[in-house]
């Protein structure tokens, strides 16, 4: 190992940078090897000396490692029980035509994905309107690039709605109600949270919708109902939110675990694992559809991560953002919020937003600002900005591959031509409301 670490000598942050462009591209090129692309560069990482070995365990955020694993759980049990599914029949029963049932099940996709991760809903709601086409005698095609944009856009509303607000929890040491009123440590007054900006923005792409469906006026009627016989699995997801919920009452006082949001929803899986048995069926489709990928992919980039910060290499990004935006707030601000646009309209939002958190740590400590006004430029931006191309979010690939197995091959084209407007009248709204409010 010393032989290594001499042999890089002075240039280890050179070699980090190298080392992470190359894992960031190797990610890009072989999105299927994505995580062992991640864990094999955070074990080269290790070999050439630049993160000490035994700085691994403390180089991973086991508090959103155990949120998404337990949450992941908690929503496959969800959704085997049929109840999204019912009550999106419930949705479709007040809808008088096909705009309106378009329209009603992409805001049902926006309420369920600000609780339950983006890809799930999609594979929820998708059905139903698949459904509904084949009984019309019309393409789905529209009806399912709809549900995955508006899952995708609501992913930033809540903690536990998509992987990149966890991440941003942990590095903002967020809780549940932060994210619809936030008061920062040591402010006078707080302001609106991302859920309450996030739905304003919601609300004007929901209205590109309906320009885009004013055609679609076919009656429609489901003949077939979904049947729910268990309701287990909803009382246990709304148990972690509630649980979620009265832990951010306690007072900092009580000493807690850091990880007691990874904690609960980690318990609730598990009261739900003992409940059903670990042979049931329930269970087994549970632990067959947690996304280990996913799981696997961060412990690597959090290991990536710490390794560019000990070799400086966050500094020196840090550094190239400050000069370009001449320490200007609200310059920096803007072009980090159409920067992560244009970054996740092609690269998963997840590693990037990983890499970009303690940045933007850190140039708020070298502005002398505070983090929360980029915090969530950057959220915003990198979140909403996967909508615009068809591989942005995995929301969008989900809803593809849906429509692909039906036998309908959507173009880039095609789905550009709702998702482009869509998507910046969202992130235009969003970049004028968190600017507004929290501007330094």
């Amino acid at each position: 190992m010393s032989f290594f670490v001499n042999l890089i000598g002075g240039r280890q942050m050179l070699v980090a940078l190298i080392l992470f462009g190359l894992t960031y591209l190797g990610m890009l090129f072989f999105s299927r090897a994505r995580a062992y692309i991640a864990l094999g560069s955070a074990a080269l990482f290790v070999l050439l000396g630049i993160l000490p070995w035994r700085e691994i365990p403390g180089a991973v955020n086991w508090n959103v490692i155990l949120m998404i694993a337990g949450t992941m759980g908690t929503v496959s049990l969800f959704i085997a029980s049929k109840m999204p599914a019912k009550m999106a029949d419930w949705l479709i029963d007040k809808s008088p035509n096909m705009k309106w049932a378009v329209i009603w099940l992409s805001v049902f996709a926006g309420v369920i994905s600000a609780f339950v991760d983006n890809v799930a809903t999609v594979l929820m709601i998708a059905p139903v309107a698949i459904d509904i086409a084949k009984k019309l005698k019309i393409s789905p095609v529209p009806s399912i690039i709809a549900i995955a944009i508006a899952s995708n856009l609501q992913g930033a509303a809540t903690l536990v709605g998509d992987t990149t607000s966890i991440l941003l929890a942990g590095e903002a040491d967020m809780n549940f109600l932060d994210f619809f009123f936030f008061k920062p440590a040591g402010a006078a007054h707080g302001g609106l949270g991302l859920f309450w900006i996030v739905q304003v923005a919601f609300l004007a792409a929901t209205g590109f919708l309906f320009l885009f469906f004013r055609r679609e006026k076919q009656p429609i009627h489901l003949e077939e109902r979904t049947l729910v016989k268990d309701y287990i699995p909803t009382v246990l997801l709304l148990s972690t939110i509630v649980a979620l919920i009265l832990v951010s009452f306690l007072p900092q006082s009580i000493p807690l675990p850091k990880e007691i949001n990874g904690i609960i929803c980690m318990a609730v899986f598990l009261i739900g694992v003992m409940i059903y048995g670990f042979r049931s069926d329930m269970i087994k489709i549970a632990f067959k559809e947690m996304d280990y990928f996913t799981l696997l992919l961060l412990a690597g980039l959090f290991v990536i991560i710490k390794g560019i910060t000990a070799a400086g290499a966050i500094d020196a990004i840090g550094e190239v953002f400050k000069t370009v935006s001449a320490g200007n707030v609200f310059l920096l601000y803007t072009i980090l919020v159409w920067f992560s646009v244009l970054i996740s309209a092609f690269v998963d939002n997840i590693p990037y937003v990983a890499t970009m958190l303690p940045v933007v740590t850190l140039l708020a400590t070298k502005l002398g600002v505070s983090p929360y006004i980029l915090y969530f430029g950057l959220l915003s931006g990198a979140t909403l900005g996967g909508n615009l191309t068809p591989i942005g979010a995995s929301a969008n690939i989900a809803g593809l591959g849906i429509l692909r197995r039906e036998g309908h091959h959507v173009k880039a084209k095609q789905f550009m031509k709702m998702s482009v407007p869509y998507t910046l009248t969202a992130v235009l709204v969003g970049y004028l409301l968190v600017w507004f409010c929290w501007k330094p």
